[in-house]
């Protein structure tokens, strides 16, 4: 009876224990089960955040700056939303910012470039090599060919560039266009500074053909008039000279001293008429030198003898300070002329009653002739102009002169392959050197 109480017990004891089994598994499996569909929630939330990102991400790519990342139920999602549509504001901001900035600079090259073009000069910009990089309309229209045309090509396939030149050293020289050969035009460049690496150059073209044929109708009228005017100075100049040698009859005092003054203002009106000649013919190579050895000594001794009397007016006294005497080879006609206008300069610029200089000496490869005065100076301003044609400083000192005493001293020493160089500290004193070849 126990022995069947107990087998009894045993058996219900196992099937209890075998439905307690099968409960705990089905509420594992309930459990997993609820934890995966809330999970599977969370991944399809992640996956359509990460979704959203994508998207925003890829519209930004492609430039549009309106979209905005919306949030979601999910830790930190707000604050990389927050930060993400921060960034989306900064960079739209940023994109108006440069928008504007671009907007200003088209203006800007839109105006530059059409001030560049009114100009009457043309501008071409050229490589190390010569080769065009960009040319504005004026380069187009002279070289006739459309501007697209003209760039890669090298520089000498429209411009006859004169001979031992460069690109980069032209300086106002004339150059000829090879489509429109009858017309003149002039040169210069100026490095563009912009890569270290390459080198750049600007050429600006001047058309230099009407002023080029005003200058030739004023030179010939001028050398008409001149040629012309040296007639009836030397009919009267000769005619002084018959009075004052009274074959006439006698002259009083009075009138001998008037006869001279007229002399005079007739031999500087003739040195005036002649210096504006030789200055036309020494432009188209006219003039011509008849050297001679010349002994410097005697040579500036008779040119002080000459220029004395007019110095002495101004109280000026002409001093030469001689070490030894130099020969040198020139033409003494026009050798002596030069002398003689830096001299009438020191007595017209210097300050009366002080002493004109002159040395003669020597320096590598040519013999020197200074001429110094102390007075008015020369100013930085003026002494680089101080040999250009015409360019004068007697109107600065309300005196009368042409401007081209120096430029036709400068000329005649250049044909003798010499020079004529300028010292000179203003209010202090102005220091000529006529440098000859040795």
């Amino acid at each position: 009876m126990l022995l069947e109480l107990k087998s009894f017990i045993v058996e219900e004891s196992g099937t209890i224990l075998a439905h307690i089994l099968h409960l705990f598994i089905l509420f594992l499996l309930v459990s997993l089960f609820i934890f995966i569909r809330r999970t599977k929630a969370k991944w399809n939330k992640l996956n359509d955040y990460i979704a959203s990102v994508i998207k925003t991400v890829n519209s930004i790519r492609y430039g549009d700056l309106t979209k905005k990342l919306d949030k979601m139920d999910l830790p930190d999602s707000e604050a990389l939303s927050d930060s993400v549509n921060r960034m989306i504001e900064t960079l739209h901001d940023r994109e108006s910012m440069i928008t504007e900035y671009q907007g200003e600079l088209i203006k800007q090259n839109k105006f530059l470039e059409a001030a560049i073009n009114s100009l009457s000069d043309g501008l071409i910009i050229t490589d190390e090599n010569d080769i065009i990089q960009r040319a504005t309309i004026r380069i187009s229209e002279w070289f006739n060919i459309p501007g697209k045309e003209i760039i890669g090509k090298p520089l000498s396939d429209f411009i006859d560039i004169p001979k031992r030149k460069t690109v980069e050293t032209l300086n106002d020289d004339e150059v000829k266009i090879l489509a429109d050969p009858a017309a003149s035009y002039l040169a210069s460049s100026v490095e563009l500074k912009l890569d270290e690496n390459q080198k750049r150059y600007i050429v600006i073209l001047k058309n230099n053909t009407n002023q080029k044929e005003l200058e030739t109708l004023k030179e010939d009228f001028v050398a008409t008039l001149t040629h012309d005017l040296k007639v009836p100075i030397i009919a009267e100049t000769n005619m002084i000279e018959l009075f004052l040698n009274e074959n006439f009859g006698p002259i009083s005092d009075k009138q001998r001293v008037a006869l001279k003054n007229m002399q005079t203002s007739n031999k500087e009106l003739l040195e005036l008429v002649q210096v504006v000649l030789d200055t036309y013919k020494i432009k188209d190579g006219k003039i011509s030198l008849h050297k001679e050895n010349i002994m410097l000594k005697g040579f500036i001794e008779e040119i002080i003898e000459e220029m004395s009397p007019i110095a002495q007016k101004t109280g000026n006294v002409i001093k030469f300070i001689l070490n030894r005497d130099i020969r040198v080879l020139a033409d003494r006609f026009q050798l002596k002329r030069v002398v003689k206008n830096l001299i009438q300069n020191a007595i017209s610029y210097g300050s009366p009653k002080s002493p004109i200089e002159i040395y003669i000496g020597e320096i590598p490869k040519y013999i020197t002739i200074r001429i110094k005065d102390y007075g008015a100076g020369i100013s930085k301003s003026d002494i680089d102009k101080i040999f250009n044609k015409y360019y004068s400083a007697a109107k600065k000192f309300r005196k009368i002169g042409t401007g081209l005493g120096l430029y036709l001293a400068l000329q005649i020493l250049k044909a003798h392959n010499g020079d004529l160089a300028v010292e000179s500290e203003e209010g202090v004193y102005t220091e000529f050197c006529i440098k000859l070849p040795a």
